[in-house]
């Protein structure tokens, strides 16, 4: 199979009318049509095998989440998906993975009424890059840069789950077969939180979505407001889903810190609002169908403080995902 055949066996499909783009899969360029007092938000993930995914997942659950962490980056600007395009590196055509990860690609996609609107092919290590293009009202746009003192911080679904899976893969961890089968569906086809952030969109004061870790995710919106935070550890730790599983008594207090704040791979928000605001987001989470969870405050005083359920400081140190990171 060439590459054109391959592109149009897997990934050429009508363009829906009325779903902002104007020409699809075929051209040089795609045509995109937002919609009137409309800005594009725009954002693009890679994913790398052996490094953000393993050489026995299953295709369809590679392609939900190659989607899937592009919509949560929508998500946390609080934009409605539009399109979407696929660069995809194969080390060689293989029809029935192709079939595998496009049947999961575009089941996410149109849950989300999101188009795939071109691409590229060629080959090479398995690579796959999905750029994401969502609309947002001029101005409506929820940043990284607003969070302000005195709001609160939320922190959406569940924490921990992606990593908890991770770690059994790497041998480090042993948890019962059902515990790691939810976890795994977490890891492998992630959740992305896109009805939440439109919710949100004129009642938070920043967003990001979770992808390296709580806690240094959480960083880049304190930088970017020049501000600083109290984060309540164990009112993170108690998102990690596994929790109250049966056989999970071994893990103590830190692990499960480690879990939500270090973990990676969530793909949920932590976004920031006025304390006047808790009814409206705990409001837009029931509108989304989505938990809301507040764990901490924004403060004056730069710098990220964690601390126990009565308080206290905790000093064990949670290091977020870094691809550049020497311990990496």
């Amino acid at each position: 199979m060439g590459e054109f055949e391959l592109i149009a066996r897997h990934f050429t499909r009508p363009v829906p009318p009325g779903g902002g783009v104007a020409l699809g899969v075929g051209d040089d360029c795609a045509l995109l049509a937002p919609a009137p007092g409309m800005q594009l938000a725009v954002s693009s993930d890679m994913l790398v095998e052996g490094r953000h995914f393993l050489a026995t997942v299953d295709p369809a659950a590679l392609g939900h989440k190659a989607l899937a962490v592009n919509l949560s980056d929508l998500a946390a600007a609080g934009a409605k998906p539009l399109a979407f395009t696929l660069a995809l590196a194969l080390p060689s055509v293989d029809d029935a993975w192709l079939a595998g990860f496009a049947r999961g690609l575009f089941a996410l996609a149109d849950a989300h009424g999101c188009t795939l609107a071109g691409g590229d092919t060629t080959r090479g290590p398995l690579t796959i890059c999905v750029t994401v293009f969502g609309e947002v009202p001029a101005g409506g746009a929820l940043l990284r840069s607003g969070a302000r003192a005195g709001d609160d911080l939320w922190v959406s679904g569940t924490l921990g789950d992606a990593r908890l899976a991770l770690e059994v893969f790497r041998g480090t961890l042993a948890v019962p077969a059902e515990v790691f089968a939810a976890a795994r569906a977490r890891m492998e086809r992630p959740t992305p939180r896109v009805a939440l952030g439109q919710a949100l969109r004129g009642i938070a004061t920043s967003a990001i979505d979770v992808s390296d870790g709580l806690a240094g995710d959480l960083g880049h919106v304190l930088r970017a407001g020049g501000v600083g935070a109290t984060l309540e550890a164990d009112a993170a730790a108690a998102r990690v889903a596994a929790r109250g599983a049966p056989g999970m008594e071994a893990f103590d207090a830190a692990a499960w810190r480690s879990l939500a704040l270090a973990g990676g791979d969530d793909y949920e928000l932590a976004f920031t609002a006025p304390a006047a605001a808790r009814a409206a987001v705990e409001a837009a989470g029931h509108a989304a169908g989505t938990p809301v969870t507040r764990i901490g405050r924004i403060e004056a005083e730069p710098g990220l403080r964690i601390v126990d359920a009565q308080g206290a400081p905790v000093t064990q140190r949670f290091a977020s995902f870094d691809h550049f990171s020497a311990t990496e």
